[in-house]
């Protein structure tokens, strides 16, 4: 039993290690299994992703070649949209200009065909001739009068001159000034007594500042404008010899400021411009224009219809600002400082265009000629028809003896005048003013770069987006070194008109000091400086 107890016990032993030894055996097996499904699983899932992210990648390619397209499509129709519109405004431009164009074309048609059927009896030809090729080829008409008796010398394009009433623009100042002085709003300084202003009237006329002229037709009111404008001439015939002629329109009811300054709502002839600035400068005579045709008609010829009751001093005060205009301010360019021209010029949209007007005298004291000009067109301003009466003076002076004595008698009492203030700052205090303007860029020369813009094709769009392929004492007025006290002055002396001008020069001492202050400002290079703030203010027409 024992021995069968051993036995057992062994081949138990046996069966166990045998056991044992297979398990041992099946187990690498099972790993070897287990690892290669993991690893299966793996490449299952990562083949899985990869294709997951291929049609990702797919889609997301696809869809980005789409939004390009719509993109570059959407910019295609933006570009054509816009030069579309460009080219719908460059029509209309092109359009509006051939207007424009055509429009003067007539204006230059209609006075010449006006000149050649003037009446010229009883003209002056020599003097005609001399008008018409002043005039050129403007769109506009031409009075030359005798100041004194109202003799027409010449009338180029009488249709316009005698029968078509325009706005009067900046020279209705004058009709504000003489109201002014007269009521005693504007001093024996030229100030504005209740209102002070930075400009006196000599500077106001000259640079023809329509705030100035605003604030003193305000205190005037328009009942007593009127009643000055009528006094002057204006809102009735003249009473010349002729057919046809219109009386003009005065701004009955009209309360505007604008009529004090740019002359809203008037209609004046230019043969009553004329008459105008006669009277202004010859003492207050309201002459009567008329065309000498024949002995008899000279025989009965009535020069004066009446005299304003006017103070000479009221009328004298606007002298200083008349000269003024031609020497440094407005009509500096017509060269009239030479033949003692005092004027007033003006500019403004009138009657369908632009209107350029100067309406003048010479010599300033016992003048002997009237002229004014009166042109039309879109670059027509009051200096373009100061220089064309400015080359009718140099003809009238250049041909007349008597006309010639009485200049130079005038250019012993009257001297250039100069400013008070400068054109910068009379159009800064000025923002509507289209004359002053034209003073501060007149003779400077510019270059400029004309820059030639070419139509461009969408696909050059697309290159680009990356996409594809003046007073009474005229001294006192014009000369500030040599203020004038008004206490010491008599008041029923009228003295010669002396005023005084000079540009001035720089001395030595004035080169010292100025070398001493650039040696200042050398030694002050480091140290900074506040900027100062400029207000600039807009400008607009006359």
């Amino acid at each position: 039993m024992v021995i069968k107890g051993k036995e057992l016990h062994v081949k138990l032993v046996a069966a166990f290690q045998v056991l044992l030894f297979l398990l041992l055996a099946l187990i690498p097996a099972n790993v070897e299994a287990q690892r290669r499904g993991s690893r299966q699983k793996v490449q299952a899932v990562k083949s899985q992703k990869n294709s997951r992210g291929s049609e990702k990648k797919g889609k997301i390619g696809s869809e980005r070649a789409v939004s390009k397209q719509e993109r570059r499509k959407a910019l295609l129709e933006a570009r054509r949209q816009r030069l579309e519109e460009i080219r719908r405004r460059q029509e209309a431009i092109r359009r509006e200009r051939e207007r424009r164009l055509a429009f003067e074309r007539g204006l230059r048609q209609e006075t010449a065909e006006n000149i050649l059927n003037d009446n010229l009896e009883g003209e002056n030809l020599e003097i005609r001739r001399a008008a018409i090729n002043a005039l050129g080829s403007h769109a506009g008409t031409v009075v030359v009068m005798e100041t004194d008796t109202g003799k027409i010398l010449t009338i180029v394009n009488q249709n316009w001159a005698i029968r078509r009433g325009f706005k009067p623009c900046s020279t209705i100042k004058l009709v504000t000034a003489i109201a002014g002085i007269n009521e005693g709003i504007i001093n024996e300084n030229g100030e504005i007594i209740s209102r002070p202003f930075s400009l006196r009237l000599a500077d106001a006329l000259a640079y023809s500042n329509n705030v100035y002229f605003q604030r003193v037709g305000n205190e005037i009111g328009s009942e007593k404008f009127i009643a000055y404008a009528k006094m002057l001439g204006l809102g009735e015939t003249t009473g010349i010899n002729a057919e046809g002629e219109s009386p003009g329109k005065l701004p009955y009811g009209n309360e505007s400021l604008k009529i004090y300054s740019h002359g809203d709502d008037i209609e004046v002839t230019p043969l009553q411009l004329a008459v105008m600035v006669s009277a202004i400068t010859n003492g207050g005579k309201i002459v009567v224009p008329q065309i000498a045709k024949n002995d008899v008609q000279k025989a009965g010829f009535t020069a004066v219809r009446r005299e304003m009751n006017l103070p000479r001093k009221t009328l004298q005060g606007l002298l200083p600002g008349m000269l003024g205009a031609v020497a440094y301010g407005t009509a500096k360019t017509s060269d009239g400082v030479f033949y003692s021209v005092a004027g007033k010029t003006g500019s403004c949209i009138g009657q369908g265009s632009w209107l350029g007007l100067f309406a003048s005298v010479a010599p300033a004291i016992n003048p002997k000629y009237t002229v004014v000009v009166v042109t039309r067109g879109q670059a027509e301003r009051g200096r373009n028809a100061a220089i064309i009466a400015g080359k009718i003076y140099q003809a009238l002076f250049s041909k007349s003896k008597d006309a010639q004595t009485l200049l130079a008698e005038s250019k012993r009492q009257i001297s250039i005048p100069k400013p008070q203030v400068d054109a910068k700052l009379s159009m800064l205090l000025d923002g509507e003013n289209e004359e002053a303007n034209e003073i501060l860029t007149e003779g400077v020369k510019r270059s400029r770069k004309i820059s030639i813009t070419k139509q461009r094709s969408i696909d050059d769009l697309l290159d680009e987006e990356g996409l594809g392929g003046d007073s009474p004492n005229l001294k006192t007025t014009v000369d500030s070194k040599n203020p004038t006290d008004s206490k010491t002055q008599k008041k029923n002396v009228v003295k010669p008109i002396i005023i005084e001008v000079k540009k001035p020069n720089l001395s030595k001492e004035g080169e010292t000091e100025k070398t001493e202050n650039e040696k200042k400002d050398e030694s002050k290079k480091d140290s900074f400086t506040r900027p100062r703030i400029v207000k600039s203010s807009s400008r607009v027409m006359e």
